[in-house]
């Protein structure tokens, strides 16, 4: 029983010294740099839509009801609640490494797409495009070549949408971070729906004002940016509201094991500090 996170015995202790070590923080961190490389793999190479049928007609920014966003939203918030859950219940030295630790797996994952989108591909590739092509008569090039340029169309993703991403990550996740900080401060630990919100919608803002124009100004046009970033915006923020009860239940459970209601009022905010968490 000891090792369960149904320890409803002891409360967790208010302080602003975290312990030397914390039961779950590893498996935490692990969530949201999978979450956060899942997003950039399977979410951002498909652009989708949903239609609101009651949406008023003609009103900006779905005037047909029609609202266009990217796959990866479905992901996106799922890594600002472990965000905001990281920064809730071990602070946001702790949440910092976390972040620093999903930047690098981006450029990482950036340069390794580089280098397996620019191998060459073997002329006897054979894959579900290719097959597709050639049942219909319309195979007229190698299938090594279809296949390569289908593999390109997903994960080989322009110089500026990657930098996009990494830099809007980067920034979006540090405000998000030092919001929900702040405001479980200024609140003294109650009305965590306000902190939660409350840092989605400026550091989804942040990341959104970010990433949409270094990614797609000049390419899509000047509405098509604003609209999309906007909505997509509306979209996550939403997201998160919806998901306050699971961040609830998660964070009590989490404050429960891990004994502890950290309070960032001794901390270095600052995104570049080295030192370490202190014991």
């Amino acid at each position: 029983m000891n090792s369960s996170m149904e320890n409803t015995q002891t409360p967790p202790r208010a302080t602003s010294t975290p312990p030397p070590t914390f039961r779950y923080y590893d498996l935490v961190m692990a969530a949201f740099v999978a979450i956060l490389l899942l997003s950039n793999v399977i979410g951002a190479a498909k652009l989708t839509f949903m239609d609101v049928p009651f949406w008023p007609d003609g009103m900006w920014p779905a005037p047909d009801g029609v609202f266009i966003y990217g796959a990866g939203i479905l992901f996106f918030p799922l890594g600002y609640v472990i965000g905001d859950i990281l920064t809730e219940i071990y602070g946001f030295a702790r949440a910092r490494r976390v972040i620093w630790t999903g930047f690098a797996a981006m450029i990482f994952l950036a340069f390794m797409s580089f280098i397996v989108v620019g191998l060459p591909a073997f002329g006897g590739w054979e894959c579900a495009a290719s097959a597709t092509l050639q049942m219909t008569g319309n195979g007229t090039a190698a299938p090594g070549d279809i296949c390569q340029q289908t593999y390109e169309s997903v994960f080989g993703s322009t110089w500026r949408i990657v930098l996009a991403s990494i830099i809007a990550f980067w920034a979006g996740e540090f405000v998000n971070s030092y919001v929900m900080a702040k405001m479980k401060v200024w609140t003294k630990g109650k009305a965590l729906w306000t902190r939660t919100i409350g840092s989605t919608v400026v550091g989804q803002g942040v990341d959104s004002l970010i990433f949409y124009p270094i990614a797609f100004w000049g390419i899509w046009t000047s509405e098509a940016v604003i609209t999309v970033m906007i909505t997509n915006w509306l979209l996550k923020v939403t997201w998160e509201a919806l998901l306050t009860p699971l961040t609830y239940f998660v964070v009590n459970r989490l404050k429960k094991a891990e004994g502890v209601d950290l309070f960032d009022t001794e901390t270095n905010f600052s995104p570049f500090a080295s030192e370490k968490p202190e014991a």
